[in-house]
């Protein structure tokens, strides 16, 4: 459905993306991840029409995004990280607003349409500029929508959003798959990507440095964080297992391993006899995505 081949994106001497490649099939949620700054929005800006590239193309569904803007633009809805709002208006003038100039012929059913769909129907009424971030983010949400969009863009579509929002959200989205929409989703919230996408795209600092399918990423290792009550010693004992691919003491009687495949049965078993009070294995896309980033914080 959607093809990138090759972008780069440079602001003079500077480089945002350099040969970004990846596709994102019709019907399925890809997750596109990285680091602060690692260049997602600007690819996203890209894929949505609203910025050039230096070199490169992206397709949707062979049309060339740059060649046939308007064309592709009537089939991708797109939320950036900041939502595109005009704060003085009613959250229902502002998504008929949006309506009118997408083209849509049925603004009044598109805009009630939206604004149900993305739970604003008790805040319809009220001025933009008094909503909570989160219902501010869901403005931006039906703006994306309203015109019923193929494609959606989504960046940090959960930003400002409480737990139980995050997961109103989610169920929208996973209703908008059912009815075969194709999305484009950056988070930091990575049980979200795992929750709705098949497939994840990892980029950091400009360039693609994984993409595959979630269920084949990370399956070599596994990482497992170990709570001990009689830590002194245990470094030692666990680094030795044949399982174990590297080990480090985190805190005072805390551990961190990396293992081959699932081996907590195993490290269970050997961390018994140093008072055994916890023991974790981190989400593999997390691990992943750690590795692959280098972001530790």
């Amino acid at each position: 459905m959607i093809q990138v081949q090759n972008l780069t994106k440079r602001y003079g001497a500077t480089t945002a993306i350099e040969d970004v490649s990846f596709t994102v099939p019709k019907g399925q949620v890809v997750g596109f991840l990285g680091p602060n700054g690692a260049g997602k929005s600007t690819t996203m800006r890209i894929i949505a029409g609203s910025l050039g590239a230096t070199e490169g193309q992206v397709l949707l569904d062979g049309q060339d995004v740059f060649k046939h803007p308007r064309e592709v633009k009537r089939r991708i809805g797109y939320l950036p990280e900041v939502p595109p709002l005009y704060t003085d208006m009613t959250v229902r003038d502002y998504i008929r607003f949006a309506a009118r100039i997408k083209g849509v012929e049925d603004t009044r059913g598109a805009t009630e349409a939206a604004i149900s769909k993305t739970g604003l129907t008790p805040v319809a009424h009220r001025i933009v500029d008094h909503l909570s971030k989160g219902y501010r983010q869901r403005c931006g949400l039906a703006q994306a929508l309203v015109h019923s969009p193929e494609v959606l863009i989504l960046d940090e579509p959960y930003s400002g959003l409480d737990p139980a929002q995050r997961v109103e959200i989610r169920v929208l989205l996973q209703s908008l798959l059912e009815d075969d929409h194709t999305i484009v989703l950056s988070t930091h919230v990575l049980a979200d990507i795992e929750a709705l996408a098949k497939r994840v795209v990892i980029i950091n600092e400009g360039r693609i440095v994984a993409q595959d399918d979630i269920a084949h990423l990370g399956q070599d290792s596994q990482t497992v964080e170990l709570q001990l009550a009689r830590p002194e010693g245990a470094l030692e004992v666990l680094r030795a297992l044949p399982e174990v691919l590297t080990a480090q003491q985190i805190d005072r009687d805390r551990f961190r391993l990396q293992t081959r495949d699932d081996q907590r049965a195993t490290l269970a078993a050997a961390a018994v006899p140093f008072g055994l009070l916890e023991l974790q294995g981190r989400q593999r896309l997390e691990d992943l995505f750690l590795r692959l980033t280098g972001d530790h914080s």
